[in-house]
């Protein structure tokens, strides 16, 4: 399997454009808060120097473990569910493939990408290490920690898709348990330095068990203390020990189970024949059993004037097992819901939109975004890997019944998401937290991305041939979406005195996101106003960013409904107006 990988991936562009672009942007990143400091103050001496590269650093370290272990996950899961669509993995198993081999194999190959990206920035980490301010023990340890980190989210990814039949299930799952499984130690971390757990230190446990707590440890300078023990006083080498055995635990279950998840039992069809019936003549015998597979008895439900939507609604089209998905979310909801209430202080907030200590509404909310993009961009994934696609264009159903039977059925089946969000909302309002300008600011900001996520979901799984393709370009605009915010507002705060200067130095990402998401939206529905919003999007959310930590709320809301709302808009009429040229053509050219 990791053969076969390792010899067709190099023939893909895309494989190089993964490691140049991601370490470009790093290295436009150092560039970036390079040009701020010298803009801001004259370099007088080596310390200066340091002191940037140890800022430099800290900022790279956390955002190369917040984009490779997401992937890894991603990438694994949907190697493996896609297998599943297509009905190949069934052939997979019928070869002498160990299952050592198979499940292995799969995760080395998913990972293939993630492996050559984490290589390719390791000379840019090295280089840093000139400067000063950071060791080569300090980079030797985030690389650790990184790869480590991506291991267990691949081998997360890789068990659930073994053991789940639907695409979306899959990811949904794997999401949610990395989310659930960070906040946990969050929560942990947050304890207080006093508390303890079996005999160490809360804190100590939390950077023993979260990535994202080991990754900002090990980022810290390192001062040489003679230690006989160091497993027990180094929380990073403990992390390292645990993911690893977290890693192999989880492939030692897939290995195990792999042919007892696959193929599954239940949807092979059985025919059995009452005991006491006599059959006069194998016609008869031929005519039942057609009947007992084909027959349907009981109530006949009505089927709606757009049958796609009633689909969508009133059957399990994404598999009974969704319904551990909404309750997993409804726990992700209890959780961020009692740290809000626990860490919200009383009295209105007027200086922010959010509150600091409203950040588990954020995480709630980017969660369900991206569940609610993937569960879009998978309902059209699986019926063209079903080949139920093609069907549904020779019938006489429109492209505008499809498409909005697609959306309304992405928006009912995660109403969990879209909507619990917007209580937590609403319970702020209600403590005085917020005011009510910025609730309905935020209200309606939620509800604009909310259906840009779906729409752009659709818009990806019409737009690429390749469902894997299609998943991971979908799911990694979100991502990079809510990074690339999140990145630039970090630097704005960490080098806050040269604010003047900022624009100037941003122009290179708001350029070369103008370029990324030009080739993402008009890869094959190309339009004039899928251009615009591929000019104007990086430039308005650039701006609202500023303009947030500027206090201007009501800019932000105007600027934002604006922008992705028009995106939704331009997304949605080329899918309505040439959604059968479109999957016509990506059928043609997959096959």
């Amino acid at each position: 399997m990791f053969t076969r990988e390792a010899a067709v991936a190099p023939r893909r562009i895309s494989f190089f454009a993964a490691r140049t672009l991601f370490a470009g942007a790093l290295f436009a990143l150092t560039l970036t808060a390079w040009q701020l400091l010298v803009g801001a103050q004259q370099i007088e001496n080596i310390g200066d120097l340091a002191w940037f590269g140890a800022a430099a650093f800290q900022i790279l370290a956390p955002l190369q473990v917040a984009v490779v272990m997401p992937f890894a996950a991603l990438l694994v899961a949907s190697a493996v569910a896609l297998e599943k669509d297509r009905k190949t993995f069934e052939l997979l198993l019928l070869t002498n493939l160990s299952n050592f081999e198979l499940v292995v194999g799969k995760l080395l190959a998913g990972m293939l990408t993630v492996l050559v990206v984490c290589a390719a920035t390791l000379p840019l980490l090295l280089i840093l290490a000139l400067l000063g301010g950071v060791s080569t023990e300090q980079i030797l340890r985030i690389t650790a920690v990184t790869l480590t980190s991506a291991f267990v989210a691949g081998s997360l990814g890789s068990t659930i898709a073994l053991w789940r039949e639907k695409t979306f299930q899959a990811l949904a799952m794997t999401a949610l348990v990395i989310v659930l499984w960070l906040i946990a130690w969050e929560v942990v971390a947050a304890s207080g330095p006093s508390s303890s757990l079996i005999g160490q230190r809360a804190r100590f446990w939390a950077i023993a068990m979260s990535p994202w707590q080991a990754v900002q440890e090990a980022a810290r300078p390192i001062f040489k203390q003679p230690i006989s023990n160091p497993w027990m006083h180094d929380p990073v080498l403990v992390f390292l020990g645990t993911s690893t055995v977290a890693a192999v635990l989880l492939n030692f279950i897939a290995i195990v189970r792999v042919r007892v998840w696959n193929p599954r039992q239940d949807l092979i069809p059985q025919v059995e024949t009452a005991p006491t019936e006599q059959v006069s003549s194998p016609a008869d015998s031929s005519e039942r059993s057609a009947a007992a597979i084909h027959g349907a008895g009981g109530k006949t439900r009505e089927v709606w004037d757009n049958p796609v939507l009633w689909r969508e609604i009133r059957t399990w089209a994404y598999g009974k097992r969704v319904v551990v998905i909404r309750l997993a979310y409804w726990a992700l909801f209890l959780a961020c819901a009692a740290v809000l209430f626990a860490q919200l202080p009383s009295g209105a907030s007027v200086e922010r939109a959010i509150p600091a200590e409203a950040k588990p509404f954020v995480t709630l909310t980017v969660v369900g975004l991206i569940l609610l993009n993937a569960l879009a961009v998978t309902s059209l994934t699986n019926e063209r890997d079903s080949r139920a696609l093609d069907l549904l264009r020779v019938t006489d159903l429109s492209p505008k019944e499809i498409v909005l039977g697609k959306l309304g059925g992405s928006f009912y089946n995660a109403k969990e998401m879209v909507l619990l969000p917007l209580v937590l909302c609403v319970y702020l309002r209600c403590t005085g937290a917020l005011s009510t300008e910025n609730l309905v600011f935020i209200l309606g900001g939620v509800v604009v991305m909310n259906a840009f996520a779906a729409m752009l979901g659709i818009h990806m799984g019409i737009n690429y041939a390749n469902s894997r393709t299609a998943i991971a370009t979908s799911i990694g605009t979100m991502l990079f979406l809510f990074l690339g915010v999140a990145t630039c507002m970090r630097i704005m705060l960490a080098f806050s005195s040269s604010f003047d200067y900022q624009f100037t130095t941003f122009l290179t990402f708001i350029l070369g996101g103008s370029i990324g998401l030009y080739v993402a939206l008009n890869w094959r529905l190309r339009s004039n106003a899928l251009s615009v919003v591929a000019m104007i999007a990086p430039f308005a959310t650039f701006f609202a960013a500023t303009t947030y930590l500027l206090h201007n709320f009501g800019a932000v809301f105007l600027v934002a409904v604006a922008t992705y709302g028009f995106a939704t808009w331009a997304m949605l009429v080329p899918a309505i107006d040439v959604f059968d040229i479109a999957t016509a053509t990506a059928t043609s050219q997959e096959e």
